[in-house]
């Protein structure tokens, strides 16, 4: 095996495969990267047997030659070593050859590094997943699905279903809920083409943040394949395959209140602010909490107080006030990731109360497509 390519566009792939890798696997293997050297250009595989990222750098793009393959051919190289290595070389020159028993010749410049492969047929074969359930997507409509749901996934594997995103389709609709079981995102759109097979999904947290890194480099449809194990995000020259979480998502529709007993219309942007401000004092205390409280003159109470610290209190206006008169209680570290997932930096939010121990639900007050329920805190 030999070939030539650009040291910038080897370094482009690796980048892209080595966000799958982890050094915590039990298979030694998957510590390395595969790369494929085929008459057409070069496939780079990196994996951690829960998430795959497969690119493809072709020889010639836009009448350009990118890599020059002498002979063809597979190798494993250990991927921190071989990444560092890439990194570091003197030109954007790099030649890559393979002799004798795995024995990769690094060479750049003057430059040369000799490291030990592994044999690319012990590398484990890629996911199967079938055609038939596959649809596309904008890639800035996949980005902002991720970032409105992922981080309220569980971070505790005692429910391990939990720390995944469930992506339900419903008639002509997806629908993608997290919960941590203190609070609970969901984002709903509408799509063409929806396969009618699969009903229900649990994408693990992990492999979404993963693919939104990967997102930022394209702005072209992804194309999406499910299967009941894997799910499979096709983009420009990428491949990522994710591996499913097992067992039953619980019914969270149940838990999003449909009778409110106070209902408040505001500006987003004013009221996380106020809750930045006073998470100053309440993130000293354990819980983080701030109080909520309506006032007779049509406004709002933000206030924190910590024995240690002190405390702090801010009224801000109100667009209404609708029904019983409230005060509340709850963590300031969810209410600010539900306002910003909501994007409710300019806008008016609303927020739909049924209680003072009861959940209660933001969203914006122009579109309900993105909702957000957080479970309040008892303080007493």
């Amino acid at each position: 095996m030999k070939f030539e390519i650009m040291r910038d566009r080897l370094l482009d792939g690796l980048n892209d495969v080595t966000k799958a890798i982890s050094s915590k696997t039990t298979i030694p293997i998957l510590t390395g990267i595969k790369i494929d050297v085929r008459n057409n250009g070069i496939l780079l595989t990196g994996s951690d047997a829960d998430i795959t990222i497969q690119t493809f750098i072709p020889a010639e793009e836009k009448g350009d030659q990118i890599i020059n393959i002498v002979e063809t051919g597979s190798i494993v190289l250990q991927a921190r070593m071989f990444n560092e290595i890439v990194r570091k070389l003197p030109t954007n020159d790099v030649e890559i050859e393979v002799v004798n028993d795995f024995q990769t010749h690094i060479r750049s410049g003057k430059t040369e590094f000799h490291l030990i492969g592994l044999d690319a047929s012990e590398y484990p074969l890629l996911p199967e997943i079938s055609n038939d359930n596959k649809f596309e997507i904008p890639a800035d409509l996949l980005k902002a699905i991720i970032r409105e749901t992922v981080f309220a996934v569980a971070t505790s594997e005692s429910r391990p279903v939990l720390t995944g995103v469930n992506w339900m389709i419903e008639n002509d609709e997806l629908i993608c809920v997290a919960t941590d079981s203190h609070r609970l995102a969901r984002r709903k759109v509408k799509l063409e083409n929806l396969p009618g097979d699969i009903e229900s999904i649990v994408i693990p947290g992990k492999s979404l943040n993963e693919l939104n890194k990967i997102l930022d480099e394209t702005s072209n449809p992804v194309e999406i394949t499910m299967s009941n194990q894997q799910i499979l995000f096709k983009t420009d020259h990428v491949l990522f395959f994710s591996r499913l979480l097992e067992g039953n998502y619980p019914d969270t529709s149940r838990l999003i209140p449909t009778e409110f007993k106070t209902n408040i219309t505001l500006d987003g942007k004013t009221l996380l602010q106020a809750i930045d401000r006073a998470s100053l004092v309440a993130r000293e205390d354990r819980n983080n909490v701030v109080r909520f409280e309506t006032l007779e003159d049509e406004g709002v109470k933000i206030s924190s107080n910590s024995p240690e610290i002190g405390k702090v209190e801010e009224q801000i206006p109100v667009h209404s006030i609708e029904g019983e008169e409230l005060v509340i209680s709850f963590s300031a570290k969810y209410m600010m990731e539900a306002l910003k997932a909501i994007d409710g930096q300019g806008q008016e939010v609303i927020i739909q109360f049924t209680g003072a121990m009861r959940p209660f639900i933001l969203r914006s007050v122009n579109d309900d497509a993105i909702l957000q329920l957080i479970l309040p805190v008892r303080t007493y």
